[in-house]
């Protein structure tokens, strides 16, 4: 180790693999690094994500300290250079830093008023060729330069929803399968599984320990089954949408788990309302046009109206958009992949971090300083 104790400050907006880089050669120099994570108030991805995704991903020895930083830019200020080391000094602790990581071009500078040695790590982007803003302008083109915290918070997450026997799991499968086949970043796309449907077969399986006649209709539901339903399907998806491509299905969520708790216990409690997330689109699969298919752990045929009818009002009681799937198979599918291609053709939208006025950059040529 070289140094004691080295010092990141940067907006990782959003963190990508540059930033992971340069983290790792500071702890690979240093006994212990601190990473200050320092955007405006003004960004589009909370504090707080950042500071959890980064954590994720390095070691115990490299400390993270969040902070808001709304000063104007202006590097050839000595007076805005102040207050901005007045928010690094206080969020870098009372320790002496030694030396300060960087792959800006101002880096020297920060270095020279921490009273550190400056360490530049790829300033060129030679070795991890990857900005903030480019990532900003185009999360899928940079896709690969993304981990697992920033990818789930990015990706379009669609749910199909329905009735029993409807066809959301064949719609999920199938829309799965039809972004994979597109290859490039689209290859690794996932589903998410009902995990109501795993829980009801464990229900089943245990009661036919004592009662190996037992059916789906002795199975029993308490409040905290639904809770753990909805709590299970929730980190299932955020788990496929942390490790897949820009775009996630899932066979139902936890909306859905609002309705089936209704079914089963005559209403919906607050505690699984809470854990309802809205998607960036819902798909309906409608009832009409599919065999009914007893698998021996559904309800039964004379349901799925009534469910259906349930879920379609309650998406349009709500904001998020949705459409529903009519007709056959083919037809469903059609329309399932243009709506989920209209929300990927919007794209991504991101607040403007605070930027320096071009007559007050400084240097005047380098790497832009909001892309760290």
């Amino acid at each position: 180790m070289r140094y004691r104790h080295g010092l990141i400050v940067g907006k990782f907006y959003p963190p990508h693999a540059g930033h992971h880089a340069l983290i790792d050669a500071a702890a690979q120099a240093c006994e212990r690094v601190t990473v200050v994570v320092a955007p405006s108030s003004r960004e589009s991805i909370p504090l707080a994500d950042r500071l959890a995704w980064l954590r994720a991903e390095h070691g115990p020895h490299v400390r993270f300290a969040g902070v808001i930083d709304d000063h104007p830019v202006d590097y050839a200020d000595p007076a805005v250079w102040d207050l901005h080391m007045a928010v690094f000094r206080a969020a870098a602790g009372t320790d002496r830093v030694d030396a300060v990581f960087s792959s800006e071009a101002y880096g020297t500078e920060l270095a020279h008023r921490f009273h550190a040695e400056a360490v530049l790590v790829d300033p060129d982007r030679g070795r991890v060729p990857v900005s903030g803003t480019a990532i900003r302008a185009d999360p899928v083109a940079h896709w690969d330069r993304l981990r697992a915290g920033a990818r789930a918070w990015l990706a379009r997450r669609v749910i199909v929803v329905g009735a029993e026997s409807s066809g959301t799991t064949t719609m999920a499968r199938a829309l799965a399968r039809h972004f994979r086949l597109r290859g490039g970043v689209w290859a690794g796309t996932r589903w998410v599984p009902e995990f109501g449907r795993e829980l009801t077969e464990r229900k089943l399986a245990e009661l036919r320990k004592e009662r190996p006649e037992a059916t789906v209709f002795d199975v029993t539901w308490d409040r905290a089954d639904f809770r753990t339903v909805a709590a299970e399907q929730n980190a299932a998806e955020d788990v496929a949408a942390g490790a897949g491509s820009p775009v996630v299905f899932g066979d139902t969520d936890a909306f859905a788990t609002t309705i089936w708790e209704e079914r089963y216990l005559g209403s919906t409690s607050p505690e699984v309302r809470a854990l309802v997330r809205p998607p960036d689109l819902y798909l309906l699969t409608d009832c009409a046009d599919v065999p009914f298919q007893d698998d021996g752990l559904r309800d039964g045929e004379h349901l799925r109206q009534w469910m259906t009818d349930r879920f379609r009002s309650g998406l349009m009681a709500g904001d998020t958009p949705w459409q529903e799937l009519t007709g056959g198979y083919g037809r469903r599918l059609r329309a399932a992949i243009e709506a989920v291609d209209a929300v990927l053709a919007r794209g991504w939208t991101f607040a403007e971090p605070i930027k320096p006025d071009a007559a007050a950059m400084a240097p005047k040529s380098g790497p832009d300083p909001a892309d760290r």
